[in-house]
């Protein structure tokens, strides 16, 4: 039967949503989880969906992709399907042709789950691979360590140090106000946590949000991050051990997170909060 690439609609995205619910499994490699599409809806719900790709075969959907920035695809795909020829030819076909409104021409990279015959399909095309990156996992069976510094919840009455400890973290000003109530607003932040952590002064230091994907699911840590004033000092994996812990407590059966491999502090940091680190994973670079 033949395949569709679709451009959702905003009314589609909960469909598309609980397919990658259903696809999030603690035997299956790290891939796109709907704490990703939760995390990008702090752009807006016409944005998300403009943002999301879906390829269809007999009104099911086979894979889902979501463009996190111009040049950027990441894509997943349901299990059973993931060394489909058909389906995997197809997606080659729609990433390579920038008509079909999926990437761009020139320098751009794809992100796919290991083993899927996509990426090996892009390798034989020509297309190279990008930085490595390092997913790490943390089961959820057993109780989680106290952080040993005040978290909160933060609301909306805390949305401002939220942000302000993400802008500082990371060195970008996009992530403001608004945009945290946007993300909010949204229909996955019902099953997400964005947490603060405090300093003996009462400062701000550190700040993560957490997505379930359900009950007896992975659920992701996107984003993580301390203010460059106060590292050093145990806050990164303080804030990582209140996520985990929340996560625990939304029913998740693990957490997840990915994480470049060339950020050195970042990957000790989770793994200085029990997380496991899982063979590195390379996105495709197509060169420009």
């Amino acid at each position: 039967m033949t395949i569709h690439l679709n451009v959702p609609g905003a009314d589609d995205l909960t469909r598309v949503v609980d397919v990658l619910r259903e696809w999030q499994s603690d035997t299956d490699p790290v891939q796109l989880h709907p704490g990703d599409i939760g995390w990008f809806w702090r752009w807006g719900t016409t944005a998300t969906a403009a943002a999301v790709r879906t390829w269809t075969r007999d009104g099911h959907v086979l894979a889902v992709g979501l463009l996190d920035g111009a040049d950027l695809l990441r894509l997943s795909t349901a299990p059973d399907v993931r060394r489909d020829e058909s389906l995997a030819r197809r997606m080659v076909a729609d990433v390579t042709t920038p008509e079909r409104g999926v990437l761009p021409g020139g320098e751009v990279m794809v992100e796919a789950p290991p083993g899927a015959l996509v990426s090996e399909l892009l390798g034989e095309a020509g297309w190279g691979d990008d930085e490595p990156w390092a997913p790490l996992v943390r089961d959820l069976a057993g109780p989680v360590e106290a952080p040993g510094v005040r978290v909160e919840v933060a609301g909306p009455d805390r949305a401002g140090e939220r942000t302000a400890v993400h802008r500082a973290a990371f060195g970008g000003p996009s992530f403001t106000d608004d945009r945290w109530h946007a993300m909010a607003a949204g229909p996955l932040y019902a099953d997400a946590r964005c947490l603060v952590a405090y300093d003996e002064a009462g400062a701000a230091v550190g700040a993560t949000t957490v997505w379930s994907a359900g009950a007896g699911r992975p659920g992701l840590v996107e984003p993580l991050g301390v203010h460059p004033d106060h590292r050093g000092h145990g806050y990164g994996r303080a804030v990582t051990l209140a996520g985990v812990a929340a996560l625990r407590e939304l029913g998740s059966s693990s957490a997840v997170v990915i994480t470049e491999r060339a950020r050195t502090p970042a990957v000790a940091t989770y793994v200085s909060a029990g997380f496991d680190r899982l063979p590195d994973r390379l996105d495709r670079r197509r060169a420009g």
